[in-house]
C-alpha cells in the first residue's frame, strides 16, 4: 500500500474549513450596514448641503479673494471680501470646488443679505455636485440592500432542514 502525503486523513474543502473566510452572516449584517451608511449619507449629509448651496443661489454676489487656502472640499479655505461697507472673512463650506488657487486669487461669490459670513463660491451655488453625491450614494445604498436581499434569499434557500 502506497503512502500519501495526507496519510489517510479525510481532506475538507477549504469552503468548509473552520476559521476561513466570513460566516454568511456577518456578511450579510455587513451589507446592511453599508447600505445603511450611504443612505443615511445621502438623506442626512449631501441632499441638505445640495439645498444650503441652492438658496444661495440668489443671494448678493461679491468679489472676494482667498483668505486662507487649504482642503476646499474638505472646508477649509476662507475668502475675504467687502459687505455693507464692511470687511468680512469666511469660510467656504465643505464641498466647495477652486481647491487648487493660491492665497490672493480672486473668486466670485453669493453670500445672505442678513448674514455675509454665510457664503458659497457663486459657481457651487446650482448644487450640482452635492446633488450627483448624493445620488451616487443613495444607489450605492440601493446597490447594497439589493445585494443583501439576494443574500438572504441564497441563504433561505440552501439552508439545510435542521
Amino acid at each position: 500500500m502506497a503512502r500519501t502525503a495526507h496519510s489517510g486523513a479525510a481532506r475538507v474543502p477549504p469552503a468548509q474549513a473552520p476559521g476561513s473566510g466570513m460566516k454568511p452572516r456577518t456578511g450579510l449584517v455587513l451589507l446592511l450596514t453599508l447600505a445603511l451608511f450611504f443612505g443615511a449619507l445621502s438623506a442626512f449629509v449631501l441632499v441638505p448641503r445640495a439645498q444650503h448651496l441652492r438658496s444661495l443661489h440668489d443671494g448678493v454676489r461679491a468679489r472676494a479673494t482667498l483668505h486662507k487656502d487649504g482642503s476646499c472640499m474638505l472646508g477649509a479655505c476662507e475668502v475675504e471680501f467687502t459687505a455693507d461697507g464692511r470687511t468680512v472673512i469666511a469660510t467656504l463650506p465643505p464641498g466647495s470646488g477652486g481647491g487648487k488657487q493660491s492665497v490672493g486669487a480672486e473668486l466670485a461669490v453669493r453670500h445672505r443679505a442678513d448674514d455675509p459670513r454665510v457664503v458659497a463660491r457663486d459657481a457651487d451655488t446650482g448644487g450640482g455636485g452635492a446633488a450627483v453625491a448624493a445620488v451616487m450614494s443613495g444607489c450605492a445604498a440601493l446597490a447594497f440592500l439589493t445585494f443583501a436581499l439576494v443574500a438572504t434569499f441564497y441563504l433561505t434557500r440552501t439552508r439545510k432542514p435542521t
